[in-house]
């Protein structure tokens, strides 16, 4: 069998169904010959007769019934896949995994969930992961996509940017510099800084950005969460630099004040990230499609 071809099988399966030679070449648009050659390949790769004659008419041999049984299952199996290809082209089933940076919380389940609502068969999960985590979850290739603020270096992917993500300098809403214009980085760098955890992104961008500048923090302490960071600025414990989509809620409420320092905000984008060269499932394909549509909508830049 495994040097049968599936147009062989076809031929075979139409002489069954119709009981000659001439009718299936009929039925397949063949020559009555190209049929014969067909079924003479078959029952060479098969090492036993599949017909005989009697008369004028043709019948099965047992062989050959057992071959039709089995052509049919094969037939039948890929009918049943066509309907699922079918369903999965119309995201009528399927499953997406994302994994993302605890920042990205912010903002991601409510991507996800407008997503779900416009294919509600989809089985969706979201994974909330410091930046390491990811990164052991990028490289075990564990999941459809990964949102990061900035992609890894050390493994190569595919990496795509979606959504503007700007780290803007937080303070107390009562802060003396609150209603200050232009704070120059070196005043800002006076005040007790509030810190990411090393190995975070925004940790990452706010040291460099010290750096090129030639400006020394005065770190007061580490955090490993932004809900951390964002207690301590409003127990008036030190300033930070965070994402935007971090503390929407709270300078909205007026708990928290986005300060105009020199240098700042720091320009970043999300990016939704893969192992390079890994094939998307249909629906992680809709879902990069969506990602794309959501961000050429208008205002979705800081959405």
């Amino acid at each position: 069998m495994r040097h049968s071809t599936f147009r062989q099988l076809e031929v075979f399966d139409a002489i069954m169904r119709l009981g000659s030679f001439r009718k299936a070449a009929e039925y397949l648009f063949l020559t009555q010959p190209s049929v014969s050659m067909q079924m003479k390949k078959l029952t060479e790769a098969i090492g036993y007769p599949l017909f005989e004659q009697v008369g004028k008419k043709i019948f099965p041999t047992d062989v050959g019934r057992e071959l039709h049984k089995t052509t049919r299952e094969i037939f039948d199996d890929l009918a049943r896949f066509d309907m699922t290809l079918a369903d999965l082209k119309g995201l009528k089933r399927g499953s997406l995994s994302i994994a993302v940076v605890t920042t990205a919380k912010y903002f991601a389940p409510g991507l996800l969930g407008r997503f779900c609502e416009r294919f509600p068969a989809i089985e969706a999960s979201l994974k909330v992961c410091n930046r390491a985590h990811i990164i052991e979850r990028l490289v075990a290739n564990e999941d459809d996509f990964y949102i990061l603020g900035q992609p890894p270096e050390e493994i190569e992917v595919d990496a795509e940017a979606f959504l503007d993500n700007p780290l803007v300098p937080v303070a107390p809403r009562d802060h003396p510099l609150a209603s200050e214009k232009r704070v120059p980085l070196r005043r800002f760098a006076e005040e007790p800084f509030l810190l990411r955890e090393p190995g975070s992104g925004t940790r990452v961008a706010v040291e460099q950005l010290f750096a090129e500048q030639g400006v020394k923090m005065r770190v007061r302490m580490e955090l490993e969460s932004n809900e951390a960071i964002k207690q301590a600025i409003m127990v008036h414990f030190g300033v930070s630099i965070l994402s935007r989509h971090t503390i929407a809620m709270e300078v909205a409420s007026g708990h928290l004040s986005v300060l105009d320092v020199e240098h700042l905000p720091i320009a970043r984008s999300w990016y939704i990230v893969n192992r390079k060269g890994k094939s998307p499932s249909l629906v992680a394909s809709a879902f990069r499609d969506y990602l794309r549509e959501y961000t050429a909508r208008p205002g979705a830049a800081t959405a």
